[in-house]
């Protein structure tokens, strides 16, 4: 091996053809180089050409949760085909307009906690008087009564 073989090329880039390189648009990586920091991809995540199908799964889950009933971001998630990853419920209910007629306000956090109270005050307090006009109640906490906590939890067990 020639001295200094390493260093050349490790100032020639990524090992490809000069050509090659520069037919690349700048910050476009080779296929399969992946950015620092950047981690593989596990069964859970959605490719972002997918986002709007995943959101319109969502959005039909959510039209099905009766009145009076809650779930959590994750039930949501998991009846939607996406098991592992509840924060897509979060953010695909974040992306919706205001004054949207989809039930939003029937989607709570883990242990019936209003994670709307973290981003807005204002939007948790309708949150909470729409479940209370719905008839749910809450605890000391702010949480919706466990024993309501029910909708895609009882179904997911019927059908079992």
């Amino acid at each position: 091996m020639r001295p200094g073989a390493g260093r050349a090329a490790a100032r020639r880039g990524n090992g490809l053809h000069a050509a090659a390189r520069r037919s690349r648009a700048p910050g476009v990586r080779a296929p399969g180089v992946r950015a620092p920091g950047v981690r593989p991809r596990k069964s859970g995540d959605v490719r972002m050409g997918a986002i709007g199908t995943a959101y319109a799964r969502i959005y039909a889950v959510v039209r099905r949760i009766p009145r009076g009933t809650v779930a959590t971001y994750g039930e949501v998630a998991a009846k939607a085909g996406y098991p592992h990853a509840p924060r897509l419920a979060g953010y695909a209910l974040y992306a919706l307009p205001e004054g949207t007629p989809l039930p939003w306000h029937r989607v709570v956090g883990a242990g019936g906690r209003l994670s709307l109270a973290r981003l807005s005050p204002d939007g948790a307090l309708t949150q909470r008087m729409r479940l209370e006009r719905e008839g749910l109640k809450f605890d000391a906490r702010g949480r919706v009564v466990t024993g309501r906590l029910k909708s895609l939890r009882a179904s997911k067990k019927k059908s079992s």
